[in-house]
C-alpha cells in the first residue's frame, strides 16, 4: 500500500517513515509544507495520506486545505489526518464531504502502534477512524430530536460505529455479542429514519446524521 506523508516535524515524519515501512506500508514520499505535499501526491497518486492538520506557513489549517483540495481532485484516495488537539471545525470540514476513506486522529494516537496502524488499514480499505476524544466532542455539541430517540447503549454503539469500529470490534469493546450489537445497530437504523439500502451505506449515514455533519 503505497502513502504520502504530509508533517512539518522532521522527526514525527521520518518516525512515522519508520514506523509505516514496518508495518507493511510503503511510503512513496514525504513533505514538510502543504504544497509539496500536494505536488507529491499529484506525481505519485498514493492509496493513502497522512498528514497534519496545521502545516507552514502559518501552521493554521493548511493540511486541512490540502486535504480538501485532495478530496476534491483524486476522491479514491484516501486520507487520515493528524490533529494535536481536538479541533472540531477542522472535523467537521474534513467529514462533510467524505463518507468512506476519511479518518482524524489525535498524534497521540501514534504511540499505539499496532491501533494507529490498523487505523490506517481501516481508511484505506475504505472505511473511517474518527478519535474518540474527537467523536466525544462532537456529540457533547450536537442536540437533536434523533439523539433523544437512542437509549443509552445505542448511543454507545453509534460512538463506536464513528469511530469505524465493525460490529465485531464493537462487540469486543462493549464486552457484548456480536448478535446483540447487530439489534442496536438495526434499532439506530430505524430511530434515525434510515430506509433499507447497503447496510455499510447506512452506517455511514447513521453517523453523519447522528454528527450533523
Amino acid at each position: 500500500m503505497r502513502v504520502v506523508i504530509g508533517e512539518d516535524s522532521v522527526l514525527l515524519r521520518e518516525g512515522l517513515v519508520r514506523l509505516l515501512d514496518a508495518g507493511g506500508f510503503e511510503v512513496v514520499a514525504s513533505a514538510g509544507d502543504a504544497d509539496s505535499f500536494l505536488r507529491e501526491v499529484a506525481e505519485h497518486r498514493p492509496d493513502l495520506v497522512l498528514l497534519d492538520v496545521r502545516m507552514p506557513p502559518s501552521f493554521t489549517d493548511e493540511g486541512l486545505r490540502a486535504a480538501l483540495v485532495m478530496r476534491r481532485q483524486w476522491p479514491e484516495i484516501a486520507v487520515l489526518v493528524l490533529s494535536q488537539y481536538v479541533e472540531e471545525r477542522y472535523a467537521t470540514e474534513l467529514l462533510a464531504g467524505a463518507t468512506s476513506k476519511v479518518g482524524y486522529l489525535l498524534k497521540d494516537r501514534v504511540a499505539d502502534v499496532a491501533e494507529f496502524l490498523d487505523a490506517l488499514r481501516r481508511v484505506a480499505g475504505g472505511g473511517t477512524a474518527l478519535d474518540p476524544e474527537v467523536v466525544s466532542q462532537l456529540l457533547l455539541r450536537r442536540h437533536s430530536d434523533p439523539l433523544d430517540r437512542l437509549t443509552p447503549r445505542e448511543r454507545e454503539v453509534l460512538a463506536l460505529m464513528a469511530e469505524g469500529r465493525s460490529n465485531g470490534g464493537i462487540a469486543a469493546a462493549l464486552f457484548v455479542t456480536e448478535s446483540a450489537v447487530g439489534k442496536h445497530v438495526n434499532n439506530i437504523f430505524a430511530k434515525l429514519d434510515l430506509p433499507q439500502a447497503d447496510s455499510d451505506h447506512r452506517r455511514v449515514l447513521a453517523v453523519l446524521r447522528y454528527l450533523e455533519i
